[in-house]
């Protein structure tokens, strides 16, 4: 009997691990958003929430979790931003650290400024946890459009990140 619920428990987690691993998202084009939000972490990520201010399908980007020793002129040199855009539309967050406080970082900062529609960047991989974070942290009228930077990750990044998504539901389920 308890073998059997072993095996049956063990192909749940197989059969978990091969649907999100064949099912990343992709990215979102032509929608328009009250702002962006850009997890740090990964490659292409700034690079995809400046393509989107810059062809005006969000007025404001905000980037979460970026190292408190970087200063708005190193960020601007870095990923090569106009002088114009970095003090209109893009806000640096210095307050992350993990994917729980990205939420409750840009959760702040939405709030602040009453945006009602956000468009979330990360890579695919990091994608569905990500939203399960701000999916628990944002008020209920904001919506969340999903814009996942491609890439191709090997399978322990894959594994790590479905074990970290697992956790993080059972987390979130638990009462404070």
């Amino acid at each position: 009997m308890i073998l059997r619920l072993f095996a049956a428990a063990v192909l749940v987690y197989a059969f978990g691990f091969l649907a999100f691993a064949v099912s990343l998202p992709k990215p979102v084009s032509g929608q328009r958003t009250d702002a962006v939000i850009v997890l740090t972490g990964g490659p292409g990520r700034i690079a995809r929430g400046l393509e989107v201010v810059d062809e005006g399908l969000a007025e404001q980007m905000f980037v979460s979790g970026v190292d408190p020793e970087v200063t708005p002129a190193e960020f601007a040199t870095e990923f090569d931003v106009p002088r114009r855009t970095m003090e209109c539309c893009v806000k640096l967050g210095y307050l992350a650290v993990d994917t729980r406080s990205n939420a409750g970082e840009a959760a702040q900062w939405l709030k602040e400024h009453d945006y009602t529609s956000v468009r979330l960047v990360t890579t695919d991989w990091h994608m569905a946890r990500a939203a399960s974070e701000f999916a628990g942290t944002l008020p209920p009228q904001i919506d969340v459009l999903k814009d996942a930077v491609p890439s191709h990750p090997n399978l322990p990044t894959l594994f790590l990140e479905y074990n970290k998504l697992l956790a993080a539901a059972i987390s979130q389920g638990l009462p404070d």
